[in-house]
């Protein structure tokens, strides 16, 4: 690869971590693939596929990983309803929210509050974000079969 195939794959990973990083702070606002494309000028098609090479998953994913992070950190410690949380983290859907959340974290949201209720008392908020993280890309499904 020669300079002048370097430069524009440079580019595209300057935006694909803009795009990543609006994600991680906007997270809670109705973002989607048209959106986070125009914020970049890309094209969604190209956005969708560029962010997969290079993060192993679709921005939508991404988009809803980082949810599911917030959700879990209320679930813990607040004392708002699922479905105030739902609502709370950017979701519009209450059954994609759980289903998603299902999916990434191996169990419902009513379930997690109820296991994760004083599981990580004690515990510095940051590690407790680590050991708490969601499991993307369905690999919960496949760590409890195994």
């Amino acid at each position: 690869m020669d300079n002048a195939d370097t430069l524009p794959h440079l580019r595209d990973l300057a935006r694909l971590r803009r795009v990543r990083d609006r994600i991680d702070r906007e997270y809670a606002q109705p973002l989607n693939v048209e959106a986070l494309a125009e914020g970049v000028n890309m094209s969604a098609g190209h956005l969708s596929r560029q962010f997969r090479l290079a993060y192993g998953e679709s921005p939508y994913s991404y988009l809803m990983t980082r949810r599911i992070e917030r959700a879990m950190t209320l679930l813990r410690h607040g004392d708002l309803s699922v479905t105030q949380v739902c609502f709370e983290v950017g979701c519009s859907s209450l059954g994609t929210f759980s289903t998603r959340f299902s999916e990434l974290v191996g169990m419902s949201p009513s379930l997690y509050r109820q296991h994760a209720a004083g599981a990580t008392a004690g515990i510095p908020p940051c590690v407790a974000k680590q050991v708490t993280r969601p499991i993307r890309n369905r690999e919960a499904l496949n760590a409890r079969r195994t």
